[in-house]
């Protein structure tokens, strides 16, 4: 019977988590047809069937962490079709994965559980701890968290429900048994996913191996939002769509690295790969973790079709319909939290490019002109760079490029 394994769905997966099964066992797939779920180092993505059959047997349940090339699955004539066990701990997870899992116990009855689930359970990593420790049925307990998952307190509420007739397990009392230790009431535990779970590892590894350095520069973007303005009232009249600051300083950005390409490089041992293409990457908070949409060859992109391209992708990063590849292969990357009121910040690089640019929010300040005091809008950018790849002056030069381009907003476009 052929395998269904964990395919290598972006160039950096080691490992992924199946989130949910679209057919059962027993259902007839086609070549083509997707037929799962699975939540990757950047995103969640659809795994197409590799040919027709019955899918006859699961072996990777939802929230099971499973490296790739492993089989996930098995597709036969129908002959072999077997249900996955209600109560199966064959193949426990491992702690750290947001699991739906099933934990065998003594059966419970009380006003906190219910008739006893012949499925998965979706519970916490701690939920399953303490209703080991209490010799709660988890299958038995309701759910009242997101979803139905069953919580610390429901298994919690649970045991304080038992009847005080409920038989207990026998023990061995010739040897020391080790006392549970309580459950803090201080906190609850909230597994990673997948996403954040990589993302740690890289950002400690980028942190670790890449030398940082940071250099900052305090522009004055008052005509740059003048520009802008001006921008908006011409594409709002002819019906488009409008453009923001982060498109300005995309585009801003992706001309000043046309301009010298020693930013845009990757360290490589005892090489620097200097890239031809200026893909920037947009960083973007989503429920699950930091993703970073990839604008390919922004430099020959217009204002407009940057503006349109990333607010396309910024949504389809928090819905968790981006595909691998539109977060690959990016040369230099953009971090804004200007729209949180963060007046100045320093970004991890991600690795394997040189450089970040932390961007915060524009401020009215007061500032001296031919004399007189004039109020300007003043933003802060910090470059973060690899001392591997790049100097500190031409981090600097880069900067003022920038600082130019932003200044004078017509040599953006022009």
């Amino acid at each position: 019977m052929p395998d269904i394994v964990m395919p290598r769905l972006s160039d950096t997966m080691e490992d992924g988590v199946v989130s949910v099964w679209l057919k059962q066992v027993g259902d007839q797939i086609t070549r083509g047809e997707i037929v799962a779920e699975i939540e990757t180092d950047k995103a969640l993505m659809e795994l197409e069937a590799y040919e027709d059959g019955i899918l006859e047997k699961i072996l990777a349940e939802p929230g099971v962490r499973v490296a790739i090339g492993e089989p996930i699955a098995t597709v036969g004539d129908g002959t072999g079709a077997v249900a996955a066990p209600a109560n199966s701990t064959s193949a426990a997870p491992p702690p750290t994965a947001e699991v739906v899992a099933t934990v065998p116990a003594a059966a419970l009855s009380g006003s906190h559980t219910g008739p006893r689930r012949t499925g998965v359970v979706k519970s916490s990593p701690l939920a399953r701890k303490i209703a080991r420790e209490l010799q709660v049925d988890i299958d038995a307990v309701v759910g009242t968290g997101p979803g139905g998952r069953v919580t610390k307190r429901d298994v919690e509420a649970a045991h304080s429900a038992e009847p005080a007739d409920l038989a207990v397990p026998s023990r061995d009392t010739s040897a020391p048994v080790a006392q549970p230790v309580p459950a803090s009431e201080e906190y609850e535990e909230v597994a990673l996913t997948n996403i954040q779970r990589v993302s740690a590892a890289r950002l400690t590894e980028s942190k670790q191996q890449a030398p940082h350095f940071y250099v900052t520069s305090a522009i004055d973007v008052t005509d740059l939002f003048a520009f802008r303005a001006q921008i908006n009232a011409t594409l709002d009249a002819a019906g488009g769509s409008k453009v923001s600051v982060n498109d300005l300083l995309v585009k801003a950005v992706a001309v000043a690295l046309r301009k010298d390409g020693s930013i845009n490089v990757s360290f490589a041992g005892d090489k620097l790969l200097r890239h031809k293409g200026i893909h920037i990457g947009v960083a973007v908070a989503t429920p699950i973790g930091l993703l970073v949409p990839v604008l390919r060859d922004a430099d020959r992109k217009s204002v407009s079709e940057i503006a349109t391209e990333s607010r396309d992708k910024a949504t389809r990063a928090r819905e968790r319909k981006l595909r691998a590849e539109e977060m690959s292969g990016g040369t230099f990357t953009i971090s804004n939290l200007g729209m949180f009121g963060i007046e100045q910040f320093t970004a991890v690089i991600n690795s394997p490019e040189s450089a970040i640019l932390a961007v915060g929010a524009a401020a009215d300040e007061l500032r001296l002109d031919n004399g007189e005091v004039v109020a300007r809008k003043i933003l802060r950018v910090t470059l973060s760079a690899d001392h591997r790849a790049i100097d500190g002056a031409v981090a600097a030069q880069f900067l003022a490029t920038l600082k130019e381009l932003l200044e004078n907003p017509l040599r953006i476009v022009a």
